[in-house]
């Protein structure tokens, strides 16, 4: 409760969880699984801790059911890999995967992504990937979308100085929102060039959404951006 005795106010958040239809392996990979995978929480423990190593981290915002980040960890078992998805299905579906492949590089969270950033320490990560974000598409709901000012101060903090940042959406306007974002925020490079759009990374996994957004014609927008230290 706050000093007036009302609840605390919380900021407004990027996404409403719609759980959907969650499987008997979902949900069993959930109970069981989870606590084996989750991202600790206990202060003052670094990723170092949570791995084992030093390997470098990668952040992904949003996996869905963790495809690209699923055969991200597989291919490259020197990083680690951090999935951030508040859709509990989905996070049941990877953590299926990747206990069925053994992987030891990888670690989730279920918790709103403004939380993860605040508990990671500074310049701990080597890579942010937020592919196809919810666009709230009704003008009202924009003061929802992620990628906005309060976003990108946050990831900066923790972005290593060589790190990277990659976005794709397929929504236009919000590719065009994300620009402008970009032009007034401070410490950003885009490195395809101010105003302009990156070419798609070929490490990039062509998921089922993605594929769906390119079969109803819709153009994918990618920006690759860098601290401007």
């Amino acid at each position: 409760m706050s000093e007036s005795g009302n609840p605390p106010r919380r900021g407004i958040r990027s996404f409403v969880r719609r759980e959907g239809r969650i499987t008997t392996a979902q949900a069993r990979a959930l109970e069981e699984l989870l606590p084996v995978f989750a991202m600790p929480v206990q202060p003052g423990t670094t990723p170092a801790d949570w791995f084992g190593n030093g390997n470098p981290l990668c952040l992904e915002i949003g996996t869905g059911n963790g495809e690209n980040l699923y055969v991200n960890a597989r291919t490259h078992p020197a990083n680690n890999y951090l999935a951030v998805e508040v859709h509990r299905p989905g996070i049941g579906q990877l953590l299926l995967q990747i206990a069925a492949a053994g992987l030891q590089n990888v670690r989730v969270s279920t918790a709103d992504i403004h939380e993860v950033l605040a508990q990671l320490p500074e310049s701990c990560l080597q890579e942010v990937c937020i592919f196809f974000p919810d666009p709230w598409p009704k003008t009202r709901h924009h003061k929802r979308r992620l990628l906005q000012a309060p976003f990108f101060a946050a990831a900066r903090r923790v972005l290593a100085s060589s790190g990277r940042v990659r976005i794709a959406t397929d929504i236009d306007d919000y590719a065009e929102s994300i620009l402008e974002c970009l032009a007034s925020a401070p410490g950003w490079r885009n490195l395809a060039g101010p105003g302009r759009r990156a070419p798609r990374p070929r490490g990039r996994c062509l998921t089922r959404f993605e594929r769906r957004a390119l079969e109803a014609g819709r153009s994918i927008h990618d920006f690759l951006l860098a601290r401007g230290d």
